[in-house]
């Protein structure tokens, strides 16, 4: 299987890969750190691994997506599952106050995203075959006042999935939107962690069935569906008022 994964140096990435990796797939690998690929790439050939092309990229270019694309195309003869798993955790204080900062984590969180999987999504109707995956986040079902500048952008991920699904299904070419809670990872490791965060490898391992069982909307883990079944359904006369 040809797998392309882009924000490779992420930590679900990196335990997703190390999980393929066991099974002798072959990977294309994109991330902003070269250096970090390069170590990624040596971890996963231990792991047994098949090829691997590496292909750095910045994902604020955006005007570099398509030559990142016709990279892929041109690295693997067909594509089996793109996974896309990139993204940061602004300070939503600051965002408050500087509209340039909210404006890059949109695109870093959203428009990226929508760019790259619609490419994507391009190349595996052409080919009318494969599975595109993408990390979201449980913070896009509903705007919380701690986080509502990420939760937007992942909410609009989320949205464009809904109807890129819809699009590729008589394509033969599959959609899952993959819905994180608390993870514990270099990009949380500011917050004390509690008994609802995950690892990575939780989130990996949900990633994996998701994709063999062609699911469609995944919470990983599973009891962020509950969660944020419930927190759907406050009212907004009680939500706008609650600070968690």
């Amino acid at each position: 299987m040809n797998i392309v994964i882009i924000g490779a140096n992420s930590a679900i990435a990196k335990a997703s890969a190390r999980l393929y990796a066991g099974q002798g797939h072959d990977f294309v690998l994109s991330g902003r750190n070269a250096a970090a690929l390069s170590e990624l790439e040596a971890d996963l050939k231990v792991r047994g691994a098949g090829r691997i092309a590496l292909l750095p990229l910045d994902i604020l270019n955006t005007h570099e997506h398509s030559v990142l694309v016709d990279n892929i195309e041109q690295a693997c003869e067909q594509i089996d599952l793109v996974l896309i798993c990139h993204g940061s955790l602004p300070d939503q204080e600051r965002c408050e106050s500087d509209f340039e900062l909210v404006q890059q984590e949109l695109i870093i969180n959203g428009t990226s995203v929508v760019s790259l999987a619609g490419r994507l999504a391009n190349v595996l109707k052409k080919q009318q075959h494969g599975t595109l995956a993408v990390v979201t986040s449980v913070a896009g079902d509903r705007g919380r006042q701690p986080n509502y500048v990420y939760g937007a952008a992942k909410s609009l991920a989320s949205t464009y999935l809904q109807g890129l699904r819809g699009r590729l299904l008589p394509y033969n070419v599959h959609v899952i939107d993959i819905k994180p809670g608390l993870v514990d990872s270099p990009m949380t490791a500011q917050f004390d962690k509690g008994p609802l965060w995950a690892s990575p490898e939780q989130v990996a391992r949900k990633i994996l069935r998701a994709v063999s069982k062609k699911q469609h909307t995944v919470y990983a883990p599973g009891y962020w569906r509950l969660i944020m079944f419930v927190v759907r359904s406050i009212p907004d006369f009680f939500f706008k008022r609650l600070k968690f």
